[in-house]
């Protein structure tokens, strides 16, 4: 897979999620994921309130990929292409995570894409740690590091 400089420097990625993080180690496993995904974007990770922050005007031109149980399923490979081509095209990537309630059905239609990670249910914070360990799977597969293998 091919990776641009130019997409290193442009490339912002938030992942928002609602909720309290109460579990202390899915909570420690996503920031260090997030963190190692530091180095080679501008990664965010932090808690919302729907209602309260208008992830939609904040983030208007940004791919929005949220997690659904009834989304589309990829492989490492899918998600390694979705993060390769937001980089080659200099566009934001903004992930959210839904609380014990899911995602408000107002919300679902305006993401770009809907996004299962299995078809079996997961707490919100394990799914957040699963999510971050994936994003730190694209980079280092996109950068040729050795940790995927």
């Amino acid at each position: 897979m091919q990776w641009t400089q130019a997409g290193k420097n442009r490339l912002k990625l938030f992942l928002y999620y609602v909720g309290k993080a109460r579990d202390e180690h899915a909570n420690a496993l996503a920031a260090e994921f997030i963190k190692r995904s530091s180095r080679y974007a501008n990664c965010e990770m932090r808690e919302i309130v729907f209602g309260r922050f208008d992830l939609f005007s904040k983030h208007s031109s940004a791919q929005k990929v949220f997690l659904d149980p009834a989304g589309k399923r990829f492989d490492s490979a899918a998600f390694i292409a979705l993060v390769q081509r937001a980089e080659n095209e200099g566009r934001d990537l903004v992930f959210l995570v839904g609380g014990h309630n899911g995602l408000p059905a107002e919300w679902k239609p305006r993401a770009d894409l809907l996004l299962s990670l299995s078809p079996m249910t997961f707490p919100h914070e394990l799914a957040r740690a699963m999510l971050a360990e994936q994003i730190y799977r694209a980079f280092t597969t996109l950068r040729g590091h050795p940790y995927p293998r």
